[in-house]
């Protein structure tokens, strides 16, 4: 479990093909200094065990159905930068919202821009989603816990502060990219508790 801030970025140095998987290694980060194998990182949102690592890289293994979930092309992964968060202990502050870590769909990034101080980041939200999106709610972006500022025709609006942007890959996702979408854990409780009362 994840909370969405996110801890750090870093950098993919190389991609290994397996049999319907990826080996993706990325750039280990200074104070990612207490990690083990088997352990659960974020990658841009999307919960990703610890496969090796040594003092310089990390190694994670993306199986087939995160390959299909994420319509991820091996060609285009190698010096993409990703968003890093280090799975809770429990005890901690959760300062965002609780994030599982596995991304439902993609959406589609169709304004990314700056707007004074602020950063206004629009996002198109597959319409299965959007049940579960409204405004004042929380959604997690590329693994980043966001508050939804507006929604208007499967258009999602947020405006994110500087330490947002300077600690988050967001700001370099170009138009029309397609992003990690992951909708609020307890909405979707809600959502099951509801259809499953209407159902009994």
């Amino acid at each position: 479990m994840f909370s969405g801030i996110i801890e750090t970025t870093s950098q993919i140095l190389k991609v290994i093909p397996h049999k319907q998987a990826v080996e993706v290694v990325l750039i280990r980060p200074k104070n990612f200094d207490d990690i083990k194998i088997g352990d659960s990182i974020a990658c841009n949102g999307v919960c990703l065990t610890v496969h090796l690592f040594n003092d310089h890289s990390i190694h994670f293994i993306l199986g087939f159905e995160t390959l299909k979930t994420l319509n991820i092309h091996m060609d285009s992964l190698t010096g993409q930068v990703w968003n890093l968060e280090r799975s809770l202990r429990f005890g901690d502050r959760v300062h965002g919202h609780l994030v599982t870590g596995h991304v439902e769909a993609l959406g589609k990034v169709v304004r990314n821009e700056a707007y004074g101080d602020s950063w206004f980041l629009n996002v198109e939200c597959p319409k299965n989603l959007l049940p579960l999106i409204w405004k004042k709610g929380s959604l997690a972006i590329h693994g980043v816990s966001l508050t939804i500022n507006e929604i208007r025709d499967g258009v999602v609006e947020f405006c994110l502060i500087p330490e947002t942007v300077s600690r988050t890959n967001l700001s370099q996702i170009p138009l029309n990219g397609l992003i990690n979408l992951e909708t609020d854990y307890l909405a979707k409780l809600y959502l099951h508790k509801k259809e499953f009362e209407t159902s009994t």
